[in-house]
């Protein structure tokens, strides 16, 4: 079983894995280099990004076979946060286009898809703020650009739980939920329709 945590920053995504399944985590990817720069190379970028997901999803594999279950912090499905960028301005129209394509690769070749279940926290803007002022330990890069990227985030979720319904669940737990193996984790054509689903929006110009 593979249960993604989703949620914007200080949304509690990482406490309540760190509580619940320290010993089952895939962490978040941390500070990586020579990351292609979006505006110079755009497919380049895309690629990079695809390929880095793809990893962490092999990761959570690895630890299900192990141990049974892994639980993702944050979904190595990323997709969503190119989207989420292009939604709110913060991304040109062919950044997602690229990140689609390059990431629909990776599901056709089977080396990322769904998750079993996936628990999406939901914060007010003003609380993310105040917990993340409260906490020191954690360097929030770009924290008030995610901030802004919630609706956009549970957007996606929602297009989600229309073509794979109940497998999303919009709050954190007290405590692990039980999760069955959902299957078709590699589904192209649900993948597509997810995409399908997700809200159209005005065509904005390019960054």
């Amino acid at each position: 079983m593979i249960l993604v945590v989703e949620g914007i920053s200080a949304s509690g995504k990482s406490s309540w894995c760190a509580e619940h399944a320290p010993d089952h985590m895939i962490a978040e990817n941390g500070r990586l280099h020579a990351v292609p720069d979006r505006a110079s190379d755009p497919a380049g970028a895309a690629r990079f990004w695809a390929e880095r997901n793809a990893d962490r999803w092999q990761a959570a594999l690895a630890m299900e076979g192990g141990q049974s279950y892994a639980v993702c912090d944050t979904d190595p499905l990323k997709l969503h946060y190119i989207w989420s960028l292009w939604q709110i301005g913060e991304a040109a129209e062919r950044d997602w286009w690229l990140g689609l394509a390059a990431t629909r690769q990776t599901v056709a070749e089977g080396r990322i898809g769904f998750a079993d279940g996936y628990l999406v926290g939901t914060i007010e803007p003003e609380a993310a703020r105040n917990r993340a002022l409260a906490d020191p330990t954690r360097r929030r890069r770009n924290f008030e650009l995610h901030v802004r990227l919630q609706p956009a985030l549970l957007a996606w979720y929602a297009a989600l739980d229309a073509i794979l319904p109940g497998r999303v669940r919009i709050d954190f737990p007290s405590e692990m939920p039980s999760i069955a193996d959902q299957g078709g984790r590699y589904d192209l054509a649900a993948f597509d329709a997810m995409i399908e689903a997700l809200p159209k929006p005005p065509i904005r110009p390019s960054r």
